[in-house]
């Protein structure tokens, strides 16, 4: 089980030392990936930045540790530029990007940036057949419901097809399953240990029923390391292993840390699962 962190971008802000410091203690301690959420106009989601741009920054820092946006509301994006977005990410960081993409839930959000809240789900699923083709050849010609291209690509390129993992909700339902299974590199688990395993035995039975190896579909949840959730936690960092999850996050969020104190507690947090 990969095990990463989460940057705290809500209480970390605007100081950039310590987004820097953060980032550069998780890639020397060792965890395998640093995740950033997105967050353009949603009402009171707190204080964040562009994801793809701050982990742009964080490229340039960081030597090892894989760098993942997750979730990018996509749908409410235009697709051909965030394939180049990403496409640049992946080269400046030497290959170190897995990016994760969702629906969302703002209505206000999709308004603002103008597209249709109520179709995002087949927009999402047809935005991942055109980022994987613009990803993996060179001149492209796709006709879809909201995308089309004719005769052009990106230059440059990614060197590999970037690994596309979709994020859902707490119990997802079965469209998000089949979207899952059918099309994902894996997904971003909102539910406990107890709720998970009904969830990806339907995951895999899709995946299966789609003509891929059900082991293919890789599958993240996370855990608090601070708060109210900092007791038993490495007990549930057992609990997701023991389910078979082939990544992890941890989560130093939600205790109005310090820069400081978020610092020594991922410290401590690796000291502690090592």
């Amino acid at each position: 089980m990969e095990i990463g962190i989460s940057l705290p971008v809500r209480e970390l802000q605007d100081d950039l030392r310590a987004i820097v410091a953060f980032a550069r203690g998780a890639d020397e301690l060792g965890f395998t990936h640093l995740r950033v959420p997105d967050l353009v106009l949603r009402p009171e989601a707190g204080h964040l930045h562009e994801p793809l741009l701050l982990l742009a920054y964080i490229a340039a820092v960081t030597e090892r540790i894989e760098l993942v946006p997750s979730v990018i509301v996509s749908p409410s994006r235009q697709t051909a530029l965030l394939a180049k977005q990403a496409t640049e990410l992946d080269l400046l960081s030497g290959g170190r990007t897995r990016l994760g993409v969702g629906v969302g839930g703002s209505k206000a959000e999709y308004a603002a940036m103008g597209h249709d809240f109520h179709t995002r789900g087949a927009r999402l699923e047809e935005q991942i057949e055109l980022l994987r083709l613009l990803w993996s050849e060179p001149t492209v010609t796709f006709s879809g419901r909201w995308d089309s291209v004719t005769a052009a690509g990106l230059n440059p390129r990614p060197t590999r097809s970037i690994p596309l993992w979709i994020g859902a909700g707490r119990l997802p339902g079965r469209r998000v399953l089949r979207r899952i299974g059918r099309l994902a590199d894996g997904w971003f688990v909102l539910c406990g240990p107890d709720e998970f395993e009904p969830l990806a035995a339907e995951i895999r039975q899709l995946a299966e029923a789609s003509g891929r190896e059900p082991s293919a579909v890789g599958a993240e949840a996370s855990v608090a390391v601070v708060g109210d959730a900092a007791s038993g936690w490495r007990d549930r960092v057992e609990a997701w292993r023991q389910e078979g999850l082939t990544h992890l996050c941890l989560r130093t969020l939600g205790a109005e840390l310090t820069p400081d104190q978020h610092l020594a507690e991922m410290q401590r947090a690796a000291s502690e699962l090592r």
